[in-house]
């Protein structure tokens, strides 16, 4: 196996970007961008100093510093072939837990230029109706209450600006890098809603000194279990406490609007462009969207890893039809793309199996992936008249997921919905399969009022629960 070592001096570079929420996908995409571009001379201000403001951050923030913050990441070819990379860009790492006040002072440090997010989907604190910032929620309500005590990526970022903007350290960026529509826009809905609730002053001067990308990113990462670790580990023969893997294919298109500069990324691939709208449709509603589309039956067949979910040709099929038949007439390709070698391309990303990511990682939080990746395009599909099969198969088996929690097999399963309410869990547990349509994820869209959405739903609903999802899944592949 190749080992790629980084050749300059870590001790001499400076962090001059922040980012908050220091996961699997962050270390195997942005710093994979960082760690190639400071290998140029005039580029070594842009380390990066991550911040982790979770309890359940501990674990990761221990292993990094145990090995100076370095570490290893394998990037998984689709011909077979590995190649690991140590990355030596992270170099400082703060948990706002033990340090909230470092984390508060760093975001006011003048040599930061840039603040980058992974927080997810859900961490937008977002209403999945309207879209607005939800402001009543106790935590959010605690910071905006008391500035300098801050618990949430809200608070710490609001008292870092008044921190920055009082000893005038200049202008910053703020760079989303979370799958949403719209990202940048999202995340300044976010904070400037959050932050016109505590302080209107300061709202002002983030009008001149704060600009927020929009941006597109992608690299499949799965997450990393104790027996990943031991295999990665004996694969590199580096002993590495937080080992990441991913697969070969990266992506990351950026608006470049950067209020203080920003670093020259495009030297290692990153795409600078005047309107990311089209790659982020295209990735959302084609990439995004499969995974959700085969997460939930492949899950209840008995599949735990996406390629070999992928070794299945009714799952191939279905998801083959989903992306030319309900997509691709609603994706305008980007510049210089081609949509079909885009989605053959998919395919073979999805059917990896050096990566072999697992399909519970794309079940996890749908409450907050159906509003972005699917409802979108499912109101255009109800109004055009479009054929329905697929999302109300889909909808029907999520259902089934949350409700019965037993594959297909018999074997039992939990699942991992971070934003369910209680208002959610009583829909789900009602046993008229019409009610579930009313959960907080399908608020954007009006299902019940679709009898042609709803007929194929409930009888979809009936079917797998009465037969099991891989035979109705075969009923329906063309």
């Amino acid at each position: 196996m190749n080992t790629i070592s980084y050749h300059y001096d870590a001790e001499k570079i400076t962090t001059g970007i922040l980012h908050i929420g220091v996961g699997n996908f962050h270390r195997a995409h942005q710093q994979f961008y960082t760690n190639a571009i400071l290998e140029s001379e005039d580029q070594k201000q842009w380390g990066v100093c991550g911040v982790c403001l979770l309890p359940s951050d501990e674990n990761i923030v221990r292993s990094l510093r145990a090995q100076n913050l370095e570490y290893s990441l394998t990037v998984c070819g689709r011909n077979g072939t590995d190649e690991v990379y140590k990355i030596g860009s992270l170099r400082e790492l703060i948990w706002g837990v033990e340090d909230p006040e470092a984390v508060i002072n760093k975001i006011a440090d003048p040599s930061v230029k840039l603040i980058t997010l992974t927080i997810t989907e859900g961490g937008y604190n977002l209403d999945k109706e309207t879209g607005a910032f939800i402001l009543n929620g106790e935590k959010i309500q605690h910071d905006v209450k008391n500035p300098g005590t801050p618990s949430t990526v809200f608070g710490f970022v609001a008292e870092g600006l008044r921190r920055r903007k009082r000893k005038n350290s200049g202008g910053i960026t703020i760079l989303s890098c979370d799958n949403l529509q719209h990202n940048g826009n999202t995340a300044k809905r976010a904070f400037t809603t959050f932050i016109e609730a505590q302080d209107k002053e300061l709202v002002e001067w983030m009008k001149t000194h704060v600009s927020f990308p929009n941006s597109m990113v992608d690299r499949i990462t799965p997450a990393v279990s104790p027996e990943d670790v031991e295999r990665l580990n004996e694969k590199s023969g580096i002993e590495d406490l937080a080992p990441v893997y991913c697969e070969d294919f990266i992506q990351w298109v950026i608006e470049d609007n950067f209020i203080a500069g920003r670093p020259a990324w495009e030297r290692a691939g990153v795409e600078f462009t005047d309107d990311v709208t089209a790659f982020e449709n295209m990735k959302l509603s084609l990439l995004n969207a499969s995974h959700t589309l085969l997460s939930y039956p492949s899950f209840l067949m008995g599949y735990r890893k996406v390629d070999q979910a992928m070794e299945d040709q009714d799952v191939v099929k279905f998801v083959r039809n989903f992306m030319d038949t309900d997509i691709t007439p609603l994706v305008p390709a980007p510049k210089n793309t081609d949509l079909e070698d885009y989605k053959k391309t998919l395919i073979e990303r999805f059917a990896n199996h050096s990566v072999s990511d697992q399909v519970s990682r794309l079940c996890f939080d749908g409450i907050s992936k159906f509003p972005v990746y699917i409802i979108p395009n499912l109101i255009i599909m109800i109004k055009a008249g479009m054929d329905l099969t697929r999302v109300a198969f889909l909808t029907a088996s999520y259902r089934h997921y949350l409700k019965y929690r037993t594959d297909d097999h018999g074997h039992s399963y939990e699942i991992g919905e971070p934003w369910l309410t209680a208002e959610d869990q009583k829909l789900i547990d009602d046993e008229n399969a019409l009610a579930f349509l009313g959960l907080s994820a399908f608020k954007g869209a009006d299902l019940k009022g679709s009898v042609k959405f709803t007929e194929l739903y409930t009888e979809f609903a009936n079917q797998i629960k009465n037969k099991g999802t891989g035979p109705v899944l075969k009923s329906i592949i063309k």
